[in-house]
C-alpha cells in the first residue's frame, strides 16, 4: 500500500478542540514535524479535515 508523509504547516493554537485531537491521532505535536502513514481511508479522512494545517508528500509504493 501507498504511504504518505504529512507535515504540520501551522499552529493549533486558536482552533477547534477536535481539530486539535486530530492532529494528535495523527501523531503531530509539533510545528514543522512529519509522520509517515499508510493511505488508508481513515487516514486520509483524517488529513482531509485539518487539510488547512497541514501538508501532505506523497510517496510511491
Amino acid at each position: 500500500m501507498a504511504t504518505i508523509k504529512v507535515k504540520q504547516v501551522r499552529s493549533k493554537i486558536n482552533r477547534p478542540e477536535r481539530q486539535k485531537r486530530t492532529l494528535e491521532a495523527l501523531g503531530l505535536r509539533k510545528m514543522n514535524q512529519v509522520v509517515e502513514h499508510e493511505a488508508t481511508p481513515q487516514i486520509l479522512g483524517m488529513v482531509n479535515k485539518v487539510s488547512h494545517l497541514v501538508e501532505v508528500i506523497e510517496e510511491g509504493k
